[in-house]
């Protein structure tokens, strides 16, 4: 398997992968993939990343900016997912070594990310590469008639911003 930047031919791919979380109900509140434009809106694409086994892409990482304020410029919303039929093959812990590396390339000092307290693969993936837990926003949102609580996750860098 290899890890490299994303490329416009991977996107009906990674939408793929991306619909799966989102008929999982316990990766986010999004109801509907979204479209090119959205998709360039919403990730900083020099921070994209897939994973593929051949020339099949199995998950994808990437960062969004969580403010446009200079202050955050070097704070960054992970986003990863790993296709179903890949879970369990140490994918998400690859591409999130890779984004954590990427981010770092890129000048991010602290990764945050916000997840479902029900989508026990994600906390542990973020777990494992020291995001700790800096609190719960509680019905933060509302999804399919249900109100959700979110975890919220950081990790700071060791090396970016440590001075």
């Amino acid at each position: 398997m290899q890890i490299r930047l994303f490329e416009v031919t991977d996107f009906v791919t990674v939408q793929d992968i991306y619909q799966q979380g989102i008929d999982s109900k316990n990766a986010t509140f999004q109801l509907a993939r979204k479209n090119w434009q959205q998709w360039q809106e919403s990730m900083l694409q020099d921070s994209v990343l897939v994973m593929c086994d051949l020339d099949k892409v199995v998950g994808w990482a990437g960062l969004s900016s969580v403010s446009s304020r200079a202050v955050y410029r070097g704070v960054g919303e992970v986003s990863i997912y790993v296709a179903k039929e890949s879970a369990g093959e140490g994918v998400g812990s690859q591409l999130m070594l890779s984004l954590i590396t990427r981010s770092e390339l890129l000048g991010f000092w602290a990764l945050q990310a916000t997840i479902f307290p029900e989508n026990s693969a994600s906390m542990a993936l973020h777990s494992k590469y020291k995001f700790r837990r800096v609190g719960q926003r509680n019905a933060l949102g509302k999804m399919h008639g249900k109100w959700r609580d979110v975890e919220l996750l950081e990790r700071r860098s060791e090396s970016v911003g440590t001075d």
